[in-house]
């Protein structure tokens, strides 16, 4: 956030705050989660709904964007490699992954402008080859490097800034 006198100067808006905070974004996840559930590609990974799913992915947008940091606080990075690890995820999956996600994204009620779009595509896209690396992954070694919930940005500084 920028530290500037509101003197027609510019203050960042979050990406959490853009998409519409909690609400909009587990919204969001559910969509997704309905169709990763129905999908023939994905059913392997998304083999029943687990009640909790939809929330923790809800935590780890919301925190990533720049929201509150339930995700860290109440599960820790090391939930997710948890998660992933074994599930052999090929690239078929995480594509499809990806092309659902943002599917939901036109589905939900959250803003459909291109600078957000842009930073969701990224966040996903880069998520998901996390995922899919530590899916493969047989030693510690072997893992992604990242070891906590990257702070995703806008794409540059223009998009990601609104008028006080």
């Amino acid at each position: 956030m920028s530290d500037a006198p509101d003197h027609g100067m510019s203050v960042t808006e979050t990406l959490y705050e853009h998409a519409g905070g909690d609400k909009a974004l587990h919204r969001r996840e559910e969509l997704f989660y309905e169709k990763a559930l129905a999908d023939p590609v994905l059913t392997p990974l998304f083999t029943k709904r687990v009640p909790t799913h939809v929330d923790h992915l809800t935590w780890f947008t919301a925190e990533s964007f720049g929201g509150p940091d339930r995700f860290t606080r109440r599960l820790g990075f090391q939930h997710i490699i948890d998660v992933h690890r074994g599930l052999k995820i090929t690239d078929a999956q995480r594509e499809r992954f990806v092309a659902l996600y943002m599917q939901a994204l036109d589905e939900a009620d959250v803003p459909h402008d291109g600078p957000f779009r842009q930073a969701v595509r990224e966040h996903v896209e880069f998520g998901s080859h996390v995922a899919q690396q530590n899916s493969w992954a047989e030693t510690d070694a072997e893992l992604h490097p990242i070891r906590e919930v990257p702070a995703w940005q806008w794409p540059d500084e223009e998009s990601r800034s609104t008028p006080t």
